[in-house]
């Protein structure tokens, strides 16, 4: 039976997969927040070679010539419809026995959003490039510059969702709840409200708990051990339930290190709320706490 990984690759790994015949596809996620427009150029200086560029704005957001049209979530990157990422997904050729692997060179901040979306779309056997491209490339991993040529057309057949998406108002009726605990993985300048570069209010979710996406990157690059991180997750948690969190951040993307960082801690599969605080903050009727 063909090796199949969930949650995260080693490059060594990625190398025996890609010898083994195991039919199987590389996504470079690469990005940059501030200037999207980067992206595209960041992944032609170099990449996996055969890396299928996903962008965040154009191929994992209802963003731009795609429009909010269907979108499943609020906030800066809302979620597109299913469908529509099940089409992005053919038409790059990924199909539905394939082993997905994601990455990028930003500490997991961008492939876990495709990671997650994948999971979304009932597809459990994605993984993402632990240390991304510095690990590849510190194995002794060839990269390639340019463009690749794209493979034949797929249709991507959608499967029940193997994560738990949770909008604006779950939330709302939630909050205080015993059942629902937020962890908010903005900086930790951004929760408090000291500052706020991007979105128009500054401050948190009241009763929301600060974890830092960057904190599970080791010193190496790569994620800290399921030991360390079940440590880490425990204090921050205290007596509360990990199966009632629910995760965010500004604009749901890189809450998801935080997501799988529980899950390869042994924690459990838990929640997302997409939209998270661009999507939060629009309503001037949601309450904002700081400090």
């Amino acid at each position: 039976m063909p090796t199949t990984f969930n949650t995260l690759i080693s490059a060594a790994e990625l190398q025996h997969l890609m010898s083994s015949g195991q039919p199987y596809m590389v996504f470079d996620c690469s990005g940059d927040l501030m200037n999207p427009e980067n992206g595209p150029a960041i992944y032609r200086e170099a990449h996996i070679p055969g890396a299928v560029y996903a962008h965040l704005d154009s191929a994992l957001s209802a963003k731009g010539e795609r429009s909010v049209t269907g979108a499943q979530s609020g906030g800066r990157h809302p979620l597109p419809a299913r469908a529509i990422f099940a089409q992005w997904l053919g038409s790059v050729g990924f199909a539905n026995g394939m082993q997905a692997v994601v990455y990028d060179r930003q500490g997991a901040n961008y492939c876990g959003r495709l990671w997650w979306m994948l999971k979304w779309l009932g597809h459990d056997n994605v993984a993402v490039l632990d240390g991304g491209l510095q690990a590849w490339q510190a194995a002794g991993g060839a990269v390639s510059s340019g463009t690749e040529p794209l493979a034949p057309s797929t249709t991507f057949q959608i499967h029940d969702a193997l994560v738990a998406l949770v909008d604006a108002d779950t939330v709302v009726k939630n909050l205080g709840q015993p059942g629902q605990h937020i962890v908010d993985a903005r900086g930790t300048p951004r929760f408090k409200g000291e500052t706020e570069p991007i979105d128009p209010v500054a401050g948190h979710i009241p009763g929301a708990l600060n974890r830092p996406f960057n904190l599970n990157i080791g010193p190496d690059g790569k994620f800290k051990d399921a030991a360390t991180l079940r440590a880490e997750f425990t204090a921050l948690l205290g007596q509360r339930d990990p199966a009632a969190v629910v995760h965010h951040c500004g604009s749901g993307v890189s809450a998801v290190p935080n997501i799988l960082a529980m899950e390869i801690a042994g924690l459990g599969r838990t929640a997302l709320f997409a939209g998270s605080w661009s999507e939060w903050c629009s309503d001037r009727s949601r309450p904002v706490a700081k400090g």
